[in-house]
């Protein structure tokens, strides 16, 4: 299987009037998303914003979780934290995936919106099976990510179904369950 990395983008976002925002770094996001990457194998993590006092508060959390303390304190969340690195922007990214791995990434992108060019989990496994590039999973934070990077993606994963019409899962809750539908035997034969 290639390599797998997941891009929590905050910008380019969509705000609730289909604006294009910047949104803001969370704490929970950063330390839920990195437990999910490391428990299905992800290769790396990035946190993708642009806002230099937003790096500041970045590097202050990551910071501590590679201090003595927060070894002894939780020294499974030092390891998954250690899979992140921020990027200023999703070309940034792009980037930095080739110099890892010698080639451009495929973009796939995440919406809970029905849009053309989308792909199954089912298929989407089968790419990542066969593909010997590596593969970049972006995740949209705000109101999802802005039109113009669903238009730059190779492929958009089909939305998460639930059993009722709400369909507004937290960014965190949407990775793990794309990174556990995309892993799992279940879900190769759809």
């Amino acid at each position: 299987m290639t390599n797998i990395y997941l891009g929590l983008v905050h910008y380019p976002v969509t705000n609730r009037e289909g604006l294009t925002v910047v949104t803001s770094i969370t704490n929970l996001d950063i330390h839920d998303i990195a437990r999910s990457c490391i428990t299905f194998g992800v290769k790396n993590y990035f946190v993708i914003q642009p806002n230099k006092r937003q790096k500041e508060i970045f590097d202050r959390l990551i910071n501590f979780w590679k201090t003595d303390i927060a070894k002894f304190y939780n020294k499974d969340r030092v390891e998954a934290l250690s899979l992140i690195q921020f990027e200023n922007t999703i070309d940034d990214t792009i980037q930095n995936i080739k110099y890892q791995d010698g080639c451009d990434p495929l973009i796939i992108t995440t919406t809970a919106a029905i849009m053309d060019k989308q792909i199954s989990f089912a298929d989407f496994q089968r790419v990542i099976q066969n593909e010997k590039k590596p593969v970049l999973i972006l995740f949209g934070t705000g109101n999802g990510l802005s039109p113009e990077v669903h238009q730059k993606a190779d492929y958009i994963l089909q939305p998460i179904e639930g059993k009722n019409n709400y369909n507004h899962l937290s960014v965190r809750s949407a990775a793990a369950i794309v990174l556990d539908r995309i892993t799992s035997d279940k879900y190769k034969e759809e």
